[in-house]
């Protein structure tokens, strides 16, 4: 008898047919085993909490005569606002909250151009001099503000220096002058944030791509042209998000403000912020509320517009 006929044959076992249906289930149940729903429930309860309703309530009780006076809420339509453009308070400080924003932007965007330029060699010096820019930035920002009062004192230790290297008595009031000191408040509030704008304009720099400074130096251009014409370009994203967050940052701004100067002198710094904080403080909560819903509509009136232009710039180079 041959070999073949002694050996049995193995039948393959046929694969069970698996349906369309059977495998979705499969899929869904994957998922909801590794990607919960209910896992997102505590974050969304806690911007409902904490973001949702009081925006919401801010829109109501701005229309109302809701104060620390009485018990009883009653709808007063735009009083509020009314009472609030009448007397030219509002106008003021809008108006100085719009002065201040610009003033932050524009020196907080040139000191970190500025440093990113002068930073963006990878030596060990360069190194070190990026950790001491952006300590400031991870600083508390009321510690900022009473550390630079202290400084700016009449008897302060900048006059002071200044005293010596000039051989006489200084005691210039810094924070005292009623033309210059929301130029020295946002000069203050730059100098926090610089060492962010600069980690900003130096990762934009870190993306150019090195073929094309390359085939401008093999051209004969300049470091100055090459930077004007090809670095300056490719960093308008950079530009874009850092005048857009300097911006908003300084019009919701309020710590070193109030740490500083409190709004003076004769409320030459008294920005939406420190307004609306005086207000409730006197119980006037329909005001404050009033005042702030202002803010919020000056900061997406004054943020959409300039974020849309600078993008349209990012197109054009």
């Amino acid at each position: 008898m041959r070999l073949a006929e002694q050996t049995p044959v193995l039948e393959r076992a046929a694969p069970r047919p698996t349906s369309r249906r059977g495998t979705t289930r499969r899929a869904s149940g994957i998922n909801r085993r590794t990607h919960p729903m209910w896992f997102m429930v505590p974050a969304f309860a806690i911007l409902l909490v904490f973001f949702f309703l009081p925006t919401l309530y801010n829109f109501v009780y701005a229309f109302t005569d809701w104060s620390g006076f009485k018990s009883a809420i009653n709808p007063t339509g735009l009083d509020n606002f009314t009472q609030l453009a009448s007397d030219g308070t509002l106008f003021r400080a809008v108006r100085i909250t719009i002065v201040y924003a610009v003033l932050v932007a524009l020196f907080q965007n040139l000191f970190g151009f500025g440093l990113a330029v002068l930073l963006e060699r990878d030596t060990r010096l360069n190194r070190v001099a990026r950790i001491f820019f952006l300590v400031p930035v991870l600083m508390s920002a009321l510690a900022v503000g009473y550390i630079f009062q202290a400084l700016l004192k009449p008897e302060g230790s900048l006059n002071g220096l200044i005293g010596v290297i000039i051989g006489r008595t200084f005691d210039y009031a810094w924070l005292g002058d009623t033309t210059w000191s929301i130029v020295v408040v946002a000069l203050i509030h730059a100098w926090k944030w610089m060492g962010l704008s600069m980690l900003i304009y130096l990762a934009g720099l870190k993306t150019i791509p090195e073929d094309m400074l390359e085939a401008a130096r093999i051209d004969g251009a300049s470091r100055w042209r090459t930077f004007w014409l090809i670095k300056s370009p490719l960093l308008a994203p950079a530009v874009t998000f850092n005048v857009a967050t300097a911006l908003l940052g300084s019009m919701n701004g309020f710590d070193i403000v109030q740490a500083t100067t409190g709004g003076g002198p004769a409320r030459t710094t008294e920005i939406l912020n420190i307004f609306i904080y005086r207000t409730f403080g006197q119980g006037l909560f329909a005001q404050a509320t009033a005042m702030s819903l202002v803010l919020f509509l000056l900061v997406a009136l004054m943020a959409f517009p300039v974020i849309r232009t600078l993008r349209k710039r990012e197109e054009i180079l």
